[in-house]
Formats: C-alpha cells, sequence, structure tokens
C-alpha cells in the first residue's frame, strides 16, 4: 500500500514499490501497450477501452444508488403531505376491492398542483430548508451516477484522514478526472463517521494533496459542494483551520488545468468556496451559497438565534440571487418538489451540465483557464444582471 491509504480504501492492487497514487495514475491516463508481454498489466485489464469525450450517458438507476427511505415533508409542505396521506388511505382501500381508481387519480393530481404551486414561489428561508432534506443526492449518490472507476484516496501526508471530504480519481463519461466534495451521510452511522459534512484541516490538505497531483497529470477536476461549514472544533483551530481553507482555495485559483465546481445543497461559509473556487460555478436551484449560515447571522446579527429566518430572508443566498451578481455561471433546474423527489433525474441533469461546462473549457491552454477562473472572480459585483 502507498503510504496515505488505509486499509478499507478501494484500491486492492499489489504493484511492489509503485505508491498508490502512481498505481491510480497509471489505471486512469497511461497508453496500454502493445502487448501483454511488454505490459503484464494489461493481462489484468488494467486500461479499458477509451471512449468519446463526454459522450452521452445514462446514470445507473437511482434504486441502486440509494437506500429506500420514507418520505419525508418540510413544515411549509403540510397541505402536500395531507393529500398524500389521503391517496394513501384510499390504495389501502382499494385493496380491498373498492373501485375508486377516479377518486385517487383526482386527489393525486391535486397534490401534484399543489406541490408546483408551492415550489413556485419559495422564500429564501423556505430554500435554505429545502437544501438541508436529508434525502437531496448527496456527494456519494452523484459519483455512483456519474463517475466509473472511483478510486478514493485518503490522508493529507500531515496529520490523518478527514472523511467529511472525500476525494479521489476516477472516469467521468470515459475521461480521467479528479474528484472532490462533502460527504454528509444519510443514516446516523455514516452522518457521525463523515462529521455531518463538517471537514477538518486535514481535509483541505488532502484536496490541496489531490489538486497537485491533477495538475501534475492533466486532469481536470471536479467539485461538489453540499456542507454546513468547516468544523468550528477547538482541535481543527489547533491544527490551522483558517490556513488549510486558504491554500486550498488558492490551490483551486492556481490550476491551469480546467476546474468545476456544483453546489448540490448547503455552500456555507469558506468551507464552500475552498473548493468551489471554479472556471464554472453552478448551483442547483434550490441550493444555497453563502459566507455563514442564516442560524450564526441571526445569532450576530440579532443576538438571537431564533431569527434565522428572517436573516436568511434578507441575505441573498439563493441560486437566484448569485447567478444576479455573478458568482455562479448557471442555475439546474430540479424536479418540481426538489431534488430528492426524484434523485436520478437530478443526477442525470448534473451530469449533462459537468460535461458541457467542461467543453467549454477545453480549448483553452494553461494560461487560458488560469487567466478566465481570474477574470471571473474579477467580476464579481461588477456586472449586475
Amino acid at each position: 500500500m502507498g503510504p496515505g491509504l488505509r486499509r478499507d480504501d478501494k484500491l486492492r492492487l499489489d504493484f511492489g514499490h509503485i505508491s498508490a497514487e502512481r498505481a491510480v495514475a497509471f489505471r486512469l491516463i497511461w497508453p496500454a501497450a502493445t502487448s501483454t508481454q511488454a505490459n503484464p498489466l494489461k493481462k489484468l485489464n488494467f486500461f479499458p477501452r477509451p471512449e468519446p469525450r463526454f459522450a452521452s450517458f445514462a446514470p445507473s438507476p437511482y434504486t441502486e444508488l440509494m437506500q429506500d427511505q420514507m418520505r419525508s415533508y418540510l413544515d411549509f409542505e403540510k397541505p402536500v403531505a395531507e393529500l398524500d396521506s389521503k391517496v394513501d388511505e384510499l390504495r389501502a382501500l382499494a385493496a380491498t376491492g373498492t373501485d375508486i381508481s377516479d377518486e385517487i387519480g383526482r386527489i393525486k393530481d391535486k397534490a401534484a398542483q399543489a406541490l408546483a404551486d408551492l415550489y413556485t414561489n419559495l422564500t429564501p428561508w423556505q430554500k435554505t430548508l429545502v437544501a438541508r432534506h436529508p434525502q437531496r443526492p448527496h456527494f456519494n449518490d452523484f459519483i455512483k451516477g456519474l463517475v466509473t472507476e472511483f478510486t478514493p484516496l485518503a490522508g493529507d501526508r500531515k496529520f490523518g484522514e478527514d472523511e467529511a471530504l472525500v476525494a479521489g480519481f476516477g472516469r467521468f463519461r470515459g475521461e480521467p478526472i479528479c474528484v472532490m466534495g462533502q460527504e454528509k451521510g444519510d443514516s446516523t452511522e455514516s452522518r457521525i463517521r463523515h462529521n455531518f459534512g463538517m471537514a477538518r484541516p486535514e481535509g483541505y490538505r488532502k484536496c490541496v494533496r489531490l489538486m497537485e497531483m491533477a495538475e501534475r497529470f492533466g486532469l481536470p477536476v471536479l467539485s461538489l459542494a453540499d456542507s454546513a461549514g468547516a468544523y468550528p472544533g477547538i482541535g481543527a483551530e489547533e491544527r490551522g483551520q483558517a490556513e488549510a481553507i486558504a491554500r486550498s482555495t488558492d490551490a483551486c485559483l492556481a490550476l491551469t488545468v480546467p476546474n468545476v465546481a456544483i453546489i448540490t445543497g448547503e455552500g456555507m461559509s469558506g468551507g464552500a468556496i475552498a473548493i468551489t473556487t471554479a472556471n464554472k460555478v453552478l448551483m442547483l436551484e434550490h441550493a444555497i451559497y453563502s459566507v455563514i449560515s442564516p442560524e450564526a447571522a441571526s445569532s450576530i446579527l440579532w443576538r438571537d438565534g431564533t431569527k434565522a429566518q428572517e436573516a436568511a430572508n434578507n441575505m441573498k443566498i439563493t441560486a437566484q440571487d448569485m447567478l444576479r451578481f455573478g458568482v455562479i455561471d448557471q442555475i439546474l433546474k430540479e424536479p418540481v418538489g426538489g431534488a430528492h423527489r426524484d434523485p436520478a433525474a437530478m443526477i442525470a441533469t448534473t451530469g449533462d451540465a459537468i460535461a458541457k461546462a467542461f467543453d467549454e473549457l477545453k480549448g483553452l491552454d494553461g494560461d487560458g483557464i488560469r487567466k478566465q477562473r481570474r477574470q471571473k472572480f474579477l467580476d464579481i459585483g461588477r456586472k449586475l444582471g
């Protein structure tokens, strides 16, 4: 095993003196030899057949991506919850032999219309609740749906491993890519293991390490942000949380390979900025992006944490606000009722948007990529929509 890898990492290859990172590089970008004698790795089918760059791709059925979960309704969705409950009652009654299919269809249509009406004019606070919905697709779900041969790497080579930030290499539509992002977890056990997506300094230093590898091998970088912020614990501060975030942001800005960032849920504070300082920044329709959470802003401004709703409504944190200010480049439309109601469709839409964003950057050389990114951030606030 190469240094920095743990035993439970997916990489299970023994190449003697070859480090884990070099093994990943071999598998992703090394050209196949003409014969198995010239290259014994070919016997292991180590070099998959190349595919067209960012070709059309059908994600895995979502039933393979997440465990079945009970429906969960937000407070403002109570009218829809009541209608859905009536549908469930009528279906139970229909199971006894009563023909009430017309009535079921009528109430289902009414529930669908009520849901569409609710999501047409969400307030910033309601969008915040949707962005935090526990059943939204998380980092691991996007990876399973969009990235093949994903090999996560562990450790920052300085202190240890941080599981809130997952990072590694894989293939996106046949092309090698570096991927990183926060994982919140979808069960009590996984949420504790991933620290609810709140990364410590070693997580950001791990991302810097992988970005340097991506730069060395000429691989594009994809970031998926979904976190309430960097972990604010004493240990994290003692190990240089702010410095680690600053260095990760700097590493993003210094890349001469294209990088694309997606804000899938919460993009809070420097914890999100550290991995989303990219050539193209995309945001899901009901995601939020801010330097501080509404609860923290409420506590600072009013010395009262109960005014988070008022804070959210005045902070300009929605995707629509971010697009108007030039902070992001594109809004990805979510299914009616939010990404959690049709995750497979949301993952497919995100994959198409990622491919398009990288294709728009592929004609630029290293200097051009860096200049485009620099100008993008210099223009923020100068050009208002």
